[in-house]
């Protein structure tokens, strides 16, 4: 799977992803980069929409995008990410 496949299933899915309450969804990482391996999980950074960011949401919304993509999904929020790793997303 690229990087195209992976936006396009994620829009073509957007209103299931959006009953999560998400506001934004972006990938970055290997399969940004291109340099994705057989192994790679993918790496998301997803924003929920105020007071919404919750457990289920989280968990929920990780499960799907795992069963959507076929492949492990690192998910991560703004907040969650270090400060030494921001600059390189």
């Amino acid at each position: 799977m690229k990087k195209e496949e992976i936006l396009k299933k994620i829009r073509e899915n957007k209103e299931k992803i959006r009953s999560f309450e998400v506001k934004r969804i972006e990938i970055f990482g290997s399969f940004v980069r291109g340099e994705e391996k057989e192994e790679s999980d993918i790496d998301i950074i997803v924003e929920f929409e105020g007071g919404k960011k919750n457990f289920d949401n989280f968990i929920n919304l990780a499960f799907f995008l795992e069963e959507l993509l076929g492949r492990k999904v690192d998910l991560l929020t703004p907040e969650s990410i270090s400060p030494y790793i921001k600059p390189y997303i």
